[in-house]
């Protein structure tokens, strides 16, 4: 089983040499055995451990000595401990969810705290492979596409690792038996008050006894199957979106040869550009991707409405999706990412982007086209766009964040340029407006090790 988990670890990347790991420790055996494997690992891996209890305020007493024995099995073992209260039930009423989702937000948001305060770089769940059949037959029952097919992700966000995500309830049980732990057991688990209990204690069992005996894993292995298929299909529609998309403020245009593409891709795209437009998909299901479809074979000048006050208009066989009045004029920009140790070429913009040693700064001269970047900070995707609406930043040496257009109000750049300029980010957030500011969020410092370096070339320099 230990084997098992060091490949899944070493497989998805996991964590690296020196990280420092938030574990999330409710005192069941699935947290307990991650807590105990990872506390085994920590001098193999030269890693920092760190457990995290959120104590949810529902089982009186019980609740209590789930919090007592996790810092025990802690200062038994030299793992630093940290705890919180929250009250589930006055959450769960004013944010207006269900008390099971408002407990996983608050444990969510007790992790990135610590994740904040003690300068961590993962956090670890204890999901483990009975999770992931649950979710994935839940999803099912429910409906979903490819992408929720997968199931629980290994790694999410490149923060969330799930180190036990192909361990069964069944080798977790053992491990604890083998290795004395003796976990807590949350009653509410045994009791069908849950959509996931009931896939857990009636649905699943009665799998197991009518039709396959083997249901957790031949599910596990559906998901990975999956996840393979969707890897590809994502990596084609990103360059089928920066293809095909043009965005601007508010604004996507889909180029009518868009829609002459193979419908697994144009639907993807679709998705994304509403995604973009709009901020998230919300109520936004494949019959409205049907309709998008259907608009734009239909007559220029139609327009629809799609969930969340979006406009669809036919534009001569183009689609402009917009939260803007329809006769607007909008202006085509881009949107890539970036690649590392590659040749970007981006419309007039030829990038680099590469890894160096902190030495290399010593012989560095001053470039409004070249900038670097503390290697470590950058936890996303690097890309290239331009500015948007309600865009933010935070200039070097400013403790808090500063509208973009208020930026460019003060360096006093002229309005014809400022929607030129390009933009590079590190996920959702601004890294550098090229040739003015870069960000205090990714600025190098006397502990940075790795340096990232970007290097712009354009064709014509206009600003």
């Amino acid at each position: 089983m230990l084997q098992k988990i060091i490949e899944t670890i070493k497989e998805n990347a996991m964590f690296n040499k020196g990280d420092k790991i938030i574990v999330g420790v409710s005192g069941g055996p699935d947290s307990m055995c991650l807590l105990h494997i990872l506390n085994t690992l920590r001098n193999t891996y030269f890693i920092e451990i760190v457990a995290a209890h959120l104590n949810h305020g529902l089982r009186g007493k019980d609740a209590d000595e789930d919090e007592e024995y996790v810092k025990r099995f802690c200062e038994k073992n030299n793992i630093e401990f940290y705890s919180k209260r929250v009250n589930i039930d006055e959450l769960s009423n004013a944010w207006g969810i269900s008390s099971e989702m408002a407990g996983r937000e608050a444990r969510y948001s007790f992790f990135q705290e610590l994740l904040t305060k003690l300068d961590a770089n993962k956090i670890a769940i204890a999901h483990n492979a009975n999770d992931q059949c649950e979710t994935i037959l839940m999803r099912i029952i429910r409906g979903t596409g490819l992408e929720g097919l997968e199931g629980i992700k290994p790694v999410r966000d490149g923060i969330y690792i799930r180190p036990l995500i192909k361990i069964t309830r069944d080798e977790i049980e053992n491990y604890c038996d083998k290795n004395n732990i003796n976990p807590r057991i949350d009653k509410t688990n045994l009791q069908n008050i849950y959509s996931r209990n009931k896939v857990r204690l009636e649905l699943i069992p009665y799998i197991k006894e009518n039709f396959n005996s083997h249901i957790i894993e031949v599910v596990n292995r559906l998901g990975e199957n999956i996840k393979v298929d969707n890897d590809f299909i994502e990596k084609k529609s990103k360059e089928f979106f920066g293809k095909y998309c043009i965005m601007t403020p508010n604004k996507v245009k889909i180029k009518s040869e868009a829609f002459n593409e193979h419908k697994a891709l144009l639907s993807r795209m679709i998705r994304k550009a509403v995604e973009v437009v709009k901020g998230n998909l919300v109520n936004f299901e494949r019959v409205h991707v049907e309709y998008v479809i259907s608009l734009q074979r239909g007559n220029t000048g139609k327009e629809i409405e799609l969930p969340g006050g979006i406009r669809a208009l036919n534009n001569y066989g183009e689609i402009i999706l917009s939260k803007e009045d329809k006769n607007e004029i909008e202006r085509d920009l881009g949107i890539y990412e970036i690649h590392l140790n590659e040749k970007n070429k981006i419309g007039k913009f030829n990038i680099e982007a590469s890894i160096l040693d902190k030495k290399f700064l010593e012989r560095v001269r001053e470039n409004s086209w070249e900038q670097y970047f503390d290697y470590q900070k950058v936890n996303g995707n690097i890309s290239l766009r331009y500015r948007k609406e309600g865009d933010k930043f935070q200039p070097l040496g400013m403790k808090g964040t500063k509208k973009l257009k208020d930026i460019f109000m003060d360096l006093k750049v002229p309005k014809s340029i400022r929607d030129d300029i390009p933009i590079i980010c590190v996920g959702e957030e601004i890294a550098w407006i090229v040739g003015y500011r870069i960000s205090d969020k990714f600025k190098v410092d006397k502990t940075t090790n790795k340096i990232l370096k970007i290097k712009l070339e354009s064709e014509e320099e206009k600003w």
